[in-house]
């Protein structure tokens, strides 16, 4: 019943759209979630940032096409300011738009280069513990020869919030192995409320960026800055790994592909189907070949090249291989 219970409640979904790639990424991702989810009854919005002092350009969605096509699948734009970050670090752009939703409604974020490829409302999501996408790799922190290692690196930032470090461990996995500490990827979080949640995380950005730890000598933020914050505010709020069971989001109901040639090369058929059936339609078609990697990739047939290079059941281990695959026989686009 709990679960039943979890999964009629209401809830907002969020991703970020802004002039260039990601409007066109937002249109698609709107596209698959009605397709995928036509039964969803939350709000769809799409936070875009207001030009200001932290933009040397306008990143607002100036393209009257796609703001067209954004209203045929109820998309609310939601405008945003930036106080923090912007430009000059624009995965931040995710926690900055938490702000302008509504408050104390629940809500998940998705990155908006990610597919909806199946229901939204069988994903039995307890908002009151948050959680955040586990398909990543291991790629913070990278320890120094002479130290400190995994342990010293995260613990320092534990003891910097007033966390209790040991309770986020997995100790299954082995000491000093990045598995066993709290990591994510930031293509999905969810909580019951986007401002507790979004100040938190600035609050932990800001601070590390401002002021690291002397654990963090030699270590890079940039671009890690967000996923370094990230497992802290979920530990902080009470959520952990193993809040969402695993095979709905990054499975069977959503996928992060990052860049088109990687997913012809790496996601099961479904996903092709649903991107190739959601783009087909003519007055979304129009639209999307204004973006110059949709039109080769998926509509003039560059993308089942890149997926006859691969076996999808003997796949690299790391995606830099796949990557360095696709960039060799001259299809990488981004």
């Amino acid at each position: 019943m709990a679960k039943n219970q979890a999964v009629r409640q209401s809830f907002n979904v969020m991703i970020v759209g802004q002039s260039g790639r990601l409007q066109y990424e937002a249109l698609l991702f709107a596209a698959s979630l009605r397709a995928s989810s036509p039964d969803f009854k939350g709000r769809l919005f799409v936070a875009v940032p207001q030009k200001g002092a932290k933009w040397d350009r306008n990143p607002q969605i100036n393209n009257a096409d796609v703001l067209a096509a954004l209203e045929l699948y109820d998309v609310e734009i939601l405008p945003f300011e930036n106080h923090v970050f912007g430009q000059s670090y624009p995965y931040g752009n995710k926690i900055e738009a938490l702000k302008a939703l509504p408050k104390g409604e629940p809500f998940v974020f998705f990155d908006t280069d990610t597919l909806i490829t199946g229901d939204l409302n069988t994903v039995p999501f307890d908002f009151d513990r948050p959680t955040a996408s586990m398909r990543r790799e291991g790629t913070w922190p990278k320890p120094l020869l002479y130290g400190p290692g995994y342990t010293g690196i995260w613990k320092s930032l534990y003891d910097r919030f007033g966390l209790d470090f040991e309770s986020s461990l997995d100790t299954t996995q082995p000491d000093e192995y990045w598995q066993r500490y709290l990591y994510f990827n930031a293509g999905y979080f969810f909580y019951k409320c986007p401002h507790v949640f979004g100040q938190k995380m600035l609050d932990y950005m800001i601070s590390i960026r401002n002021e690291p730890p002397v654990e963090l000598t030699g270590q890079t933020l940039d671009p890690w800055l967000d996923q370094v914050a990230l497992p802290l505010v979920i530990h902080a709020l009470g959520g952990g790994r193993d809040a969402l069971p695993q095979g709905y989001l990054d499975g069977s109901v959503s996928c992060h592909y990052r860049h088109f040639p990687l997913l012809y090369a790496r996601e099961n058929d479904h996903v092709i189907d649903v991107l190739e059936t959601v783009a087909a339609p003519n007055k979304l078609k129009k639209v999307l070949k204004g973006h110059e990697p949709l039109k080769r990739v998926v509509y003039q047939g560059r993308g089942h090249k890149v997926r006859a290079l691969f076996d999808r059941d003997h796949l690299p281990r790391r995606e830099q291989a796949i990557r360095n695959r696709i960039k060799s026989e001259g299809f990488w686009m981004r």
